[in-house]
């Protein structure tokens, strides 16, 4: 049985690319389903797949993640992992469709927690805003700040992986540098009309084809307007996908067993445990450089 793969709303669980790609399930907002109902509802499906991975993102209201938490640890499971994102709510739904496609591999729960940050690296994921004078998750300039007062304005802003912002002029603007590696691109339209991601970006980018999907619910808040449209660049390959996680070392978890990649566990978060003293007149061992370590 796959591990279980959850959101915290349905507008996060895009369609699957394939017939193979199990669905999402939705922890659904407190205020729609009272403490009791959602603690049987996970104990059903933890005892159904054994393990949970939840992925919502960092912007996610203060009663909902209490609310997860609250959930784990009445149930007392070490078998959920919850996950914050600070993906934009369309690259989360991207990474969350990417890890549905891994659960139905050979790998365990542990690797897919945690291979959640791995693959955040490879989202290229932003929007066409009329205003960032709300932005606050991406750095802004005072002068961009002051040019969205401006009427007419647009800013293209790139989130992940690293934050870039241009402003739009009226026949548009050239493209920020893309993925060295071929891409889908999900595009998600808000109360904004512009062609500029799917006219001027994507064909920049090379990307394998676009799709359009719904607006998540969440956008708004996150980019601080709704007169948007979010794009997320994303590997859509399983092969690919698979590739990129059987490379990387699996360590295992010192506290609760499980396997994983990286310096910490998805399930119980205890960091991974230092490697032992070398021996006297051995050579020392390399300082760790970065959270994932790839087997030579």
């Amino acid at each position: 049985m796959p591990t279980a793969i959850a959101v915290t709303s349905a507008d996060l669980v895009l369609p699957p690319n394939d017939h193979h790609t199990p669905g999402a399930v939705v922890f659904p907002d407190p205020g729609t389903r009272p403490l009791a109902a959602a603690l049987a509802d996970t104990q059903t499906l933890v005892e159904q797949y054994g393990h949970v991975v939840a992925l919502y993102p960092a912007s996610t209201p203060a009663d909902h993640v209490r609310r997860l938490h609250t959930v784990r640890a009445l149930l007392e499971s070490d078998r959920i992992a919850l996950l914050p994102l600070d993906l934009p709510p369309l690259g989360v739904a991207v990474l969350a469709r990417q890890l549905r496609q891994l659960s139905a591999c050979d790998f365990g729960p542990g690797v897919l927690a945690t291979a959640a940050r791995l693959l955040a690296h490879y989202v290229h994921t932003g929007a066409v805003l009329n205003s960032v004078a709300r932005l606050d998750r991406v750095p802004v300039t005072l002068k961009a700040h002051a040019k969205s007062w401006v009427p007419g304005s647009q800013f293209a802003v790139l989130a992940n992986p690293e934050p870039r912002l241009l402003r739009l002029g009226s026949q548009g603007g050239d493209p920020f540098p893309g993925p060295d590696f071929a891409t889908r691109m999900a595009v998600a339209r808000g109360q904004l009309t512009t062609d500029w991601v799917t006219g001027t970006l994507a064909p920049a980018w090379r990307v394998q084809g676009v799709d359009e999907v719904p607006r998540p619910a969440a956008s708004t808040a996150w980019w601080g307007t709704a007169k948007l449209v979010e794009f997320a660049a994303y590997l859509p390959d399983l092969s690919v996908l698979h590739q990129l996680v059987s490379s990387v070392r699996r360590e295992t978890c010192a506290w609760c067993g499980i396997e994983l990649l990286g310096d910490r566990c998805g399930f119980c978060a205890a960091p991974l445990a230092p490697p032992p003293a070398p021996e006297p007149g051995a050579p020392a061992a390399l300082p760790p450089g970065t959270p994932m370590r790839h087997a030579s």
